[in-house]
């Protein structure tokens, strides 16, 4: 069977995550059948907390090719299925810190897709940077170590 995974490569820079969580989404069939074939895109989406209900905000399922594309919308929001304690948790949390919720990947697991959201803290600019160069200095240091 065909593993898609959809991965929010941006999110993981952007933000320290602390803590996942992970939920089931409540989908169309046809949104269904588009994400067996990994069309799906998480950049720009985040997870939103309205009562005692969490939702998928912005996430972009692109049209399955051969389903009926009337009155579709494929940034609509898509309700997140999680236990009413990790939501009571979640909401605690956020509430508590300055957090916020993230989407970090998408995938298939028994059949039924999965969201994998984090709760974290956003990074300071100064602190990507600082990635950025640790990751540059550690290949010039194997490039170098190779090439010996």
């Amino acid at each position: 069977m065909n593993q898609a995974k959809i991965i929010n490569k941006k999110a993981r820079f952007d933000f320290e995550i602390l803590d996942t969580y992970e939920g089931g989404m409540n989908l169309f069939g046809a949104e269904v059948k588009s994400l067996r074939g990994g069309r799906m895109s998480l950049e720009g989406s985040y997870v939103k907390i309205l009562g005692s209900e969490i939702y998928l905000v912005n996430a972009h399922i692109y049209p399955y090719p051969y389903a009926r594309p009337e009155g579709y919308d494929p940034k609509r929001t898509r309700k997140l299925l999680l236990h009413k304690k990790e939501i009571f948790s979640i909401k605690t949390k956020l509430a508590s810190k300055h957090l916020t919720l993230v989407p970090l990947e998408c995938y298939n697991l028994h059949g039924f897709f999965k969201l994998k959201i984090g709760l974290g803290q956003g990074k300071k600019e100064f602190e990507k940077r600082e990635k950025i160069k640790r990751r540059d200095i550690d290949r010039d240091v194997q490039r170098v170590l190779r090439g010996k």
